[in-house]
């Protein structure tokens, strides 16, 4: 019957055409209609969900969204399956653009990267090959040097878009392995595996460095046991003196370090390690020296905090999200090198993709410098939010996040119920309800950590504020994360007064 029905079609029509975006009549007014269709659902979420969260627990949720959502043929108009989305899936999302959602690095996207990304989306280049994203290969390239340049890296330099801190420290710790394997064994790892002396390579990180930093060196197939923690200062800061002792200490052991991993930005304290001595460490000690900028790295942005960043330029490579203080949809981050020749280690010619006589003829094949292949042209999105809001006005809403912090960690510790951990390096702010008399009673920790618990949960399920909890020792705490420039001390004053009250009334229940 299909092979009928297209017999029939004249011209460059297609019985498909309403189902995808071309010059086509038919197919322009479906997705006209489709687009407005699909802005009407968001535009009435947005209006009629001024909360940040709906406050549906997951039972209660499964319930809500019901048994339509179980089979994906139930077949209705577009109309009413946009209408359903809002109704069952958008009503009880997170709204990130709330100011009282904090829970995490998850930030409010501008709205000229929504604009952006209805062009990505549409025109769905892949970023592996030039043929297939000519124009958007020149666009990514041309944004990675001006990154590349910002961040003080030098001619040599290069980088590629990635889906976020998680794959670019995965890049910067495959690369540190690589080269150590060629340069000390004569070894390839990519044609020839893992070499036996890799179960001595050893990689040292910040005690509250990421998660992904053991993540990466056990899909390495180096285990997690190769990660060696540097203690931190009292401002979780890693430490450079113990981080050359713990040098030492390996070598004694007859274990090769092969990479040193410092923080521009911890997930919990926003913490900047002391990038220029420890720099000097990885230097004399031959390690490359990788940066997890991924929330600290859009200081580089800010006129008053970019000194924050100073040694930054020496990494051998670098991690920065844009999907965090860049204000970007998920996902979208890049990983830098400051010498383009490392991507050697990872170079693969597929003759379907990059025919090596395609370099020779100037054609540019980005997939020679990442882990993926299929990629979505993200640059697009960030170029444009450069473009519409400006470098100044860019800065100015990361001071004013910091700012915010600031007023917060002031509030917190003046508030004798409350216990504040650090004074915010760039916007995260840790603490506890906790007042004096349970916090002086070590056996009062059980109770004061349910207490916070329970705080946290009671603001989701009121659908006030989405906020984080995290652990520090035995001590269960709160977590500000502060990246919404719209959000004020007069929204954080009325919940740390919220929270004082929960906590209040927790600790005479638990009494």
């Amino acid at each position: 019957m299909l092979l009928d029905t297209l017999s029939q079609t004249s011209g460059t029509t297609s019985p498909f055409d309403r189902y995808f975006l071309s010059a086509e009549p038919e197919s322009l007014a479906a997705y006209q209609e489709a687009i407005a269709l699909a802005q009407q659902v968001l535009l009435d979420d947005v209006r009629n969900h001024p909360q940040p969260y709906s406050g549906q627990d997951p039972r209660a949720l499964e319930q809500a969204i019901g048994d339509r959502f179980s089979d994906p043929f139930f077949e209705q108009n577009l109309q009413q399956i946009l209408i359903n989305v809002g109704e069952k899936i958008l009503s009880s999302s997170v709204r990130v653009a709330e100011p009282t959602c904090m829970a995490h690095l998850h930030c409010p996207p501008l709205i000229p990267a929504l604009a952006a990304e209805v062009l990505v989306n549409a025109t769905n280049q892949s970023m592996d090959s030039w043929d297939q994203s000519p124009s958007a290969t020149i666009l990514e390239q041309r944004l990675v040097t001006w990154l590349c340049k910002i961040y003080g890296y030098g001619a040599q330099a290069d980088g590629v878009f990635t889906s976020g801190g998680t794959q670019s420290n995965f890049m910067g710790l495959l690369l540190a392995r690589d080269r150590a394997c060629r340069d000390r064994l004569g070894w390839s790892v990519q044609q020839q595996g893992l070499p036996p002396e890799a179960r001595r390579f050893r990689i040292l990180c910040s005690e509250v460095a990421h998660f992904t930093i053991r993540q990466g060196a056990s899909l390495l197939g180096l285990g997690e046991q190769a990660v060696v923690p540097v203690k931190t200062d009292a401002a979780f800061r890693m430490c450079p003196q113990d981080a050359a002792e713990k040098l030492a200490e390996l070598r004694c052991q007859d274990l090769w370090p092969i990479a040193l991993v410092a923080t521009a930005g911890t997930t919990d304290f926003g913490s900047i390690d002391p990038l220029e001595p420890l720099a000097a460490i990885a230097r004399e000690a031959g390690l490359w020296f990788h940066v997890d900028a991924a929330f600290g790295g859009a200081l580089i942005l800010s006129d008053r905090h970019r000194p924050k960043l100073a040694g930054i330029d020496a990494a051998d490579s670098l991690t920065v999200d844009f999907h965090k203080l860049f204000y970007q949809p998920i996902s979208c981050g890049a990983f830098l090198v400051r010498d383009r020749a490392a991507f050697e280690l990872m170079r693969v010619h597929a003759d379907y993709l990059n025919p090596e006589g395609n370099e020779a003829q100037g054609i540019p094949d980005l997939v020679t410098k990442s882990v993926q292949t299929t990629r979505r042209f993200d640059a697009l999105k960030l170029w444009v939010s450069l473009q519409a809001v400006g470098r100044q006005t860019f800065g100015e809403m990361i001071d004013t996040t910091i700012t915010t912090a600031h007023q917060a960690a002031q509030a917190i510790d003046a508030a004798p119920d409350l216990e504040l951990v650090n004074w915010p390096e760039i916007n995260a702010v840790v603490f506890r309800y906790a007042p004096p008399a349970l916090r002086q009673d070590p056996a009062a920790r059980d109770r004061l950590n349910q207490i916070n618990r329970e705080v946290r949960w009671a603001l989701l399920r009121q659908g006030r504020a989405v906020i984080a909890q995290t652990q520090i020792g035995d001590r269960v705490y709160l977590k500000f994360t502060l990246l919404n420039p719209r959000t004020t001390l007069a929204h954080l004053t009325d919940l740390l007064q919220e929270i004082q009250r929960l906590g209040t009334t927790l600790e005479i229940s638990h009494g």
